[in-house]
């Protein structure tokens, strides 16, 4: 067999038809979704409501910043030196440059807003300036940069307000100084200042300051209250107004008292109001708060130390030196110290008629601490010797108190008569006599006591006359 004949013959393979998969056409791409522009994407909501907001939107922060470097550029001085209305004419069409460049599209609403921001931001008082403005909040309390409440109503309630860091509230601080050539620092990290309305001010910064710097913000009233007002809003009645007013007239020393926040400065400046247009008034204060309305009227400030601590001048050194300027009445803004005793002195030696406030709890209360304040002027005085000079040159003490719902009211009027033994004899003459508690008000009056205070007698010498009714109890006869 031949070698060929041995070979396997190799079949052929079997093909087998295998179905082919459907066709499926592919489909076409999905469009990806339309970008929206938002209006002021970088703005958050709270600017578009005109609020500052909790961290400042870098669109805000950008325009700010072109705007301040642009009107520096322009006036080659500090854009805190202009005043607010000439200021907003000048940034407004800088600041519409910048909107522009930025690319942002605004409403008109959202337009002001951002522009009223801004302009608080470089000529005013930043975030706090919308507070300012607001004439229904009277106190402003800046708990470092991100909490600031505020007293409405006299109830305090944490605002929405907030600054960029400490930084921030450092610049705030120092333009309100600025104007008055004070100074806040590491050396001097507390301060006492004002603003251009006469609103308070406190400051105080780290290291003392331990969350951040600190302001306290107490407003007045742009349109000084009157005794109609305070009438109005129940401090007190008709009948207690017609008595103080014929006390200032006739020339009686009174001190106001009260805690802190109740009122005391208010009530001194409508006590102030009677003082007669012919008599020359000094007044002295820590810093320049009462609004007199008569025309012959000589303010005086203290003064703080410099930077060398020396130069201060203290309320004591403004009593001494008021004397040589022949004031008819002396109205001290408040009594801390031993400024007490030359007070008193003065009272005694021919300034009838003064006024002063002191912090206390009670009238009573009011004699101690006038005590302790006259101790502090180092001199070294017997107790009974105090208490005769208070006797004698106190006529009337009128005690102001902030009560639980928020309402500020006279409570008592006391008149101080005579020394008995050791003790200084005192005797209501208005009390004010709560009735109960309705609709989160307390519902009360100050009623007369009933007794006719001794200093009607100076009264009728000075020719001033009141009704003879005046001190007589609801229901209960005249004495």
């Amino acid at each position: 067999m031949s070698l060929f004949n041995r070979t396997k013959a190799v079949e052929a393979p079997v093909l087998v038809a295998v179905p082919m998969p459907p066709v499926v056409e592919a489909a076409p791409p999905t469009p990806p979704p339309p970008v929206v522009k938002k209006p002021i994407k970088a703005l958050s909501s709270s600017v578009r409501n005109g609020k500052a907001g909790s961290e400042p939107p870098s669109t805000f922060l950008l325009i700010k910043d072109k705007v301040q470097q642009e009107l520096i550029n322009d006036l080659k001085q500090n854009p805190s030196s202009l005043d607010l209305e000439s200021g907003r004419q000048i940034i407004e069409p800088i600041f519409g440059r910048a909107v522009v460049s930025a690319g942002l599209v605004l409403s008109r609403t959202e337009r002001q807003n951002l522009y009223d921001m801004i302009v608080a931001d470089i000529l005013g008082f930043g975030p706090l300036q919308p507070l300012l403005d607001d004439e229904s909040i009277s106190e402003i309390m800046v708990n470092g940069p991100y909490q600031i409440y505020i007293e409405r109503g006299g109830k305090l309630v944490l605002s929405d307000v907030k600054f960029q860091d400490n930084a921030h509230v450092l610049r705030i601080i120092e333009r309100i100084l600025a104007p008055l050539g004070r100074r806040v620092d590491e050396s001097s990290p507390m301060v006492d200042a004002r603003l251009p309305d006469g609103s308070r001010v406190n400051a105080i910064i780290p290291p003392l300051a331990i969350d951040g710097p600190g302001i306290t913000i107490r407003k007045f009233s742009k349109k000084p209250l009157t005794i109609e007002d305070l009438i109005r809003f129940g401090s007190f009645t008709e009948e207690f107004s017609k008595f103080i007013e014929a006390c200032v007239i006739s020339h009686l020393n009174i001190i106001v008292s009260g805690g802190t926040g109740s009122g005391k400065t208010t009530l001194l400046n409508v006590l102030s109001s009677f003082i007669p247009d012919t008599d020359r008034i000094v007044t002295i204060e820590d810093s320049a708060e009462l609004q007199l309305r008569q025309d012959h009227v000589v303010r005086l400030e203290t003064r703080p130390a410099n930077i060398e601590g020396k130069g201060a001048i203290e309320i004591r050194d403004l009593v001494r030196n008021s004397l040589r300027m022949r004031p008819d009445r002396l109205v001290i803004g408040e009594c801390r110290g031993g400024e007490a005793l030359d007070m008193l002195q003065a009272m005694n030696t021919g300034h009838d008629g003064s006024l002063s406030t002191a912090h206390s709890n009670s009238p009573r209360d009011t004699l101690t601490r006038l005590e302790t304040m006259v101790l502090m002027a180092g001199m070294d005085l017997p107790l009974r010797a105090i208490r005769q000079q208070i006797a004698a040159a106190i006529d009337l003490i009128v005690h102001v108190e902030r009560m639980r719902d928020g309402s500020r009211r006279v409570v008592y009027c006391t008149e101080v008569q005579n020394m008995e033994g050791e003790t200084i004899l005192t005797q209501d003459v208005f009390k004010f006599e709560e009735e109960g508690f309705e609709k989160g008000k307390i519902v009360g009056k100050l009623q007369p006591t009933g007794i006719r205070p001794k200093v009607l007698e100076k009264m009728k010498a000075d020719q001033v006359s009141l009704p003879p009714d005046l001190f007589r109890r609801t229901g209960a006869k005249t004495r």
